[in-house]
């Protein structure tokens, strides 16, 4: 089952792209997204990794967890669910 890592500390520069090709070392990823402002397209130094296993996800907060990448050091760990919105009415 795949298991959604929360990944901070991302630098400007960073891309989906390249965020997922980092994580790669650890093992299959199947998304990676680097959050955006909605009116910009700037990064908000945060973004999603999702993993195929959730071995692969503890592998890779074990080895990327306050490790440096394109010039920032990152915070790896497991992406909380989102809370539940309630619909307008």
């Amino acid at each position: 089952m795949a298991a959604k890592l929360y990944v901070g500390g991302l630098s400007q520069s960073t891309t989906s792209e390249s965020l997922g090709g980092h994580f790669k070392q650890c093992g299959t990823v199947v998304s990676a997204v680097v959050v955006t402002e909605r009116d910009t397209a700037q990064s908000r130094g945060f973004g999603f990794v999702e993993m195929s296993s959730e071995a692969e996800a503890q592998n890779a907060i074990t080895a990327l967890d306050k490790k440096p990448f394109e010039g920032s050091d990152l915070t790896v760990n497991m992406a909380r669910p989102r809370p539940e919105r309630s619909s307008r009415n």
